[in-house]
């Protein structure tokens, strides 16, 4: 994947992309599930995670308490030293990579701790949250560094505009 030209498209869709997705906060269809099923399906043929990895380059995951269990403990380190070594606590106090790229991603994109990796890489690009509206805000601070999530958003745009009284 030309990341560059991922970031260039994104860049001049966000706002239109942003602004429906604003607008699916107050007005949401009543079958979105459905729609939002579909179109992920759709969109998943488009993208190849491993070809990407943007989320590791671009962001951190928050690491929950079993996270840093789990993880250090697979490293044969104590929790406090797993935090000293690659974590900090953010301003709201959630433990946070210290670098980006992920230092788990290798040069294949690949991430060396896939199985045992923090809920929040396990669960992104977080499209199956239930009720996906409700997830909006997440959506949109995604939306230009995930091609998944550009992908979702764009088709579930394009639909709802095109079959709905919008």
């Amino acid at each position: 994947m030309d990341l560059k030209k991922f970031e260039k498209k994104a860049a001049k869709k966000k706002h239109k992309l942003v602004k429906f997705l604003k607008k699916l906060d107050k007005v949401v269809p009543e079958d979105l599930p459905r729609l939002v099923k579909e179109e992920d399906a759709e969109g998943w043929k488009e993208i190849e995670c491993l070809a990407c990895a943007n989320c590791c380059k671009t962001m951190t995951p928050t690491y929950t308490k079993e996270d840093i269990k789990r993880i250090s403990a697979h490293l044969n380190m104590t929790p406090k030293e797993f935090k000293a070594k690659w974590l900090y606590k953010d301003e709201t106090g959630d433990w946070m990579n210290t670098t980006q790229p992920c230092q788990f991603l290798d040069d294949k994109n690949m991430c060396t701790i896939y199985a045992i990796r923090p809920a929040d890489c396990a669960e992104f690009p977080h499209h199956n949250k239930k009720p996906f509206n409700l997830y909006n805000d997440t959506f949109i601070n995604n939306v230009h560094r995930c091609p998944a999530t550009f992908e979702l958003v764009n088709r579930l745009r394009k639909r709802v505009e095109r079959e709905y009284e919008w």
